[in-house]
């Protein structure tokens, strides 16, 4: 049965208001109508059962879930994105709450670094708009090439810009041909100066990145897929801020992480606050290398995937007594 206009705005009303988080007046504005009907329509969602207990029920397992996800790996924080069904891309949920968490993280003054990718780009996508004094939005690797989406500058830029903060960009490529033309960037005294400012971030915002075929760093031209293919031959296991990782977290000891222009890992270690956003199940295996190697302390997953990590740390599921 098709849900009736007047049914269809309950449902929008409860979905901002319980599943993303919106005032009541933010809601009425979206859904141009006045505050007093979110409220009737709120009523109404809660009485015919269109809200109930099993969507709070849902909520605190995910709550509690998230409360031992923390304990399991040693993270400062975690946030989950309960499963729903109901959309066609569950990860939007993932990176709606990861742009809520980060903007709580957000204080004053501060100095942000950001990473690149369909992760970070969508979330700076849909944003809330903030108006924080005194803060700067860092890029902390090179550039890729114009034709390629989810630069590292379009990133950074789009997040200072909801901000009202400062942008930083790198004027310097991703990738260099050689080893000596890269160290020689590296030594470039702008250059040089951007690099060791990193470690004086207060936050990071990133995600890690596959090392197969549709990697970013392979779709972006930076590595064809044989070179990454034999890259995974000799250990690599993800990929931060366009660097490749092994399974404990470490740089790979290749010439292409020779020729990168990014911060080191343990710039980015140094940061206190370091946000990774993972949407994907696929970059589970990458996501335990950057967790090996100390690369987050503040997590936001998927429900399907914080329960993969649990079952991999050992943690069982818990029945609610």
């Amino acid at each position: 049965m098709a849900i009736r206009p007047a049914e269809q705005l309950i449902h929008k009303a409860a979905w901002l208001y319980y599943a993303h988080g919106l005032r009541q007046d933010q809601v009425a504005s979206q859904l141009n109508i006045s505050r007093a009907s979110v409220a009737m329509y709120l009523r109404k969602a809660r009485e015919t059962g269109i809200v109930n207990i099993s969507t709070s029920t849902q909520l605190f397992t995910d709550d509690v879930m998230a409360r031992r996800l923390e304990d399991a790996l040693k993270l400062d924080a975690v946030w989950i994105a309960p499963e729903n069904g109901h959309i066609p891309d569950p990860s939007t949920d993932i990176a709606v709450l990861a742009a809520s968490v980060f903007l709580e993280l957000v204080k004053k003054g501060d100095r942000i670094g950001v990473a690149w990718g369909r992760t970070v780009y969508t979330i700076a996508d849909i944003m809330s708009y903030a108006d924080l004094q005194d803060v700067t939005v860092v890029q902390l690797c090179g550039n890729l090439g114009a034709p390629y989406s989810y630069r590292p500058d379009q990133c950074t830029m789009e997040i200072a810009r909801r901000l009202n903060a400062k942008g930083l960009n790198f004027y310097a490529p991703l990738v260099l041909s050689t080893e000596e033309l890269a160290r020689a960037l590296r030594a470039e005294p702008v250059i040089r100066e951007q690099l060791a400012g990193i470690s004086d971030c207060n936050l990071a915002l990133f995600s890690v990145g596959t090392v197969d075929a549709d990697s970013h760093v392979v779709k972006c031209g930076a590595l064809n897929p044989d070179e990454m293919a034999a890259l995974r031959g000799i250990g690599a296991a993800g990929v931060i801020a366009g660097q490749i990782i092994d399974a404990k977290g470490e740089a790979l000891d290749c010439s292409y992480n020779r020729r990168v222009i990014s911060a080191d890992l343990a710039s980015l270690r140094a940061i206190e606050k370091r946000l990774m956003v993972v949407q994907e199940d696929s970059k589970f295996e990458p996501l335990l290398a950057a967790l090996a190697g100390r690369l987050c302390t503040h997590l936001v997953v998927g429900a399907h995937m914080a329960q993969r990590l649990l079952d991999h740390a050992g943690a069982a599921p818990q029945n609610a007594s």
